[in-house]
């Protein structure tokens, strides 16, 4: 499982118990950032680097890497498409996450469409690509499926994932952030996503998408393509 976000963090406050369910239940599990998130109001991309890789070993993610597109102006665009596809076949997915297919931050939708467009074409074997470790020739890969999180707007989701278990861990993940997120000691500018009320919001948006499920925490996904069930006995 790839878990693609366009900010350090994304993934964390949006997927990091889906992510942490799938770990425990022994699959691999990595996460790809688009950006270095240097646009931020708060903290430097240097910073955000460093919880980025703390938040990981929290989680016990097996891998964390980082495209390096232009925070807030990248395209949705060939070039940009063609950066992504090499990660997408050195770690041969078989489920990728991606970003809202909507939201507050333009960036969201934006890269959700440049991710969704990167899994369809690395499955293309006449596009050429060098892995990004070692320069050496790719083969095509096209993951099974691609779910988008949900983030800011919160909207009725397609699957929910039962995340009970992993909240309080989870949260952990989202805290290595400590520069984004409420520290009543930082000197730095506000943010809409610095003040306490906004991890409160989190443990509320959560617990809205359990209750879907009757669950204590979910966290909601939307579906690209119909979801293929082998068994109708076993969804709740």
């Amino acid at each position: 499982m790839l878990a693609i976000g366009v900010h350090p963090d994304d993934i964390e406050l949006c997927a990091a118990g889906t992510l942490l369910r799938h770990i425990d239940m022994g699959y691999k599990v990595g996460i790809l950032d688009l950006t270095q998130g240097e646009l931020g109001t708060r903290g430097t991309a240097e910073t955000r680097s460093v919880e980025a890789q703390r938040s990981a070993q929290i989680g016990g993610v097996q891998l964390r890497a980082n495209v390096g597109l232009a925070d807030g102006f990248f395209n949705h665009d060939d070039q940009n498409a063609r950066a992504i596809i090499p990660y997408i076949r050195k770690y041969r997915p078989k489920v990728v996450l991606i970003n809202a297919r909507w939201d507050r931050h333009p960036d969201h939708a934006r890269a959700s469409g440049l991710a969704r467009d990167a899994c369809f074409l690395s499955g293309l074997r006449r596009i050429d690509t060098l892995d990004p470790s070692n320069g050496e020739n790719q083969q095509a890969w096209r993951p099974n499926t691609v779910y988008q999180y949900i983030q800011d707007y919160t909207s009725t989701p397609d699957l929910v994932v039962d995340i009970s278990d992993y909240f309080s861990k989870k949260m952990e993940m989202v805290r290595a952030f400590a520069s984004q997120f409420y520290d009543p000691n930082s000197n730095e500018p506000e943010s809409p996503i610095s003040s306490k009320d906004f991890l409160d919001n989190i443990d509320a948006k959560d617990r809205v998408m359990g209750r879907f499920i009757g669950a204590t925490y979910g966290e909601g996904f939307h579906q690209i393509r119909p979801v293929g069930v082998p068994d109708l006995m076993k969804l709740s």
